[in-house]
């Protein structure tokens, strides 16, 4: 049986059952959240003069991650839209904590109570038609690289794909016929079609670059 108050013992079962089984977490989500929880083990190292196996979940209270955040933000230079995704990972956590260890409903509560940070968001422009000329034209498509790096840029400005989303395309990904789309796995693990124009179709059908993903 487990021992439910080993912070160690959780978390690898956070990752292990929780993200990679369950959830079928994205490699990047994964890599987020594996980030925060090492800066949080070394801050609790820190604090608590223990090593991460030696941690019990009792010791990972509501104080301990407030002055977590407060570091990040204070000494880290942390902003904060992505100290609230620190401390989102940690309430994902502490949600799974909430099933397998119960007999410390009222502490994680208090961790869960933390509040998100307020911050003002800027407003995200989009390229004016010049703008979306000018980084078309950077490429040298004189050079395999080049015609790459166009297509690339094209497949990005026609489709508003994000970039994680198209270096992960492939080949199979790909329509090149009546209806022309590419087909993604996006945010949240959904999947979209975007719609190719004309101009961004014959660019893949005759281009030598190869295809604009890592994953081709």
């Amino acid at each position: 049986m487990r021992n439910t108050s080993n912070f160690a013992a959780l978390l690898q079962g956070f990752f292990t059952q929780r993200l990679m089984q369950q959830r079928q977490a994205s490699p990047y989500t994964i890599a987020s959240y594996r980030d925060t929880f090492r800066l949080l083990l070394q801050f609790a190292q820190k604090h608590l003069h223990k090593a991460p196996a030696q941690l019990a979940l009792e010791e990972v209270n509501a104080p301990l991650i407030a002055g977590f955040l407060e570091d990040l933000e204070k000494n880290r230079g942390t902003s904060p839209r992505s100290r609230n995704l620190r401390l989102t990972a940690v309430r994902s956590f502490f949600r799974y904590a909430a099933y397998e260890a119960p007999a410390h409903a009222g502490q994680i509560q208090r961790v869960l109570a933390i509040p998100s940070k307020r911050y003002d968001r800027v407003q995200v422009e989009f390229l004016t038609r010049p703008e979306m000329e000018a980084v078309l034209k950077a490429p040298n498509q004189e050079t395999s690289t080049g015609r790459r790096d166009y297509v690339l840029l094209l497949v990005a400005v026609q489709t508003g794909l994000r970039l994680s989303e198209l270096i992960s395309l492939k080949w199979a990904d790909v329509m090149l016929g009546k209806g022309a789309h590419v087909r993604c796995i996006g945010k949240g693990r959904k999947e979209r079609c975007t719609p190719l124009t004309r101009q961004a179709r014959t660019q893949l059908k005759s281009t030598d670059a190869g295809p604009p993903g890592r994953g081709y």
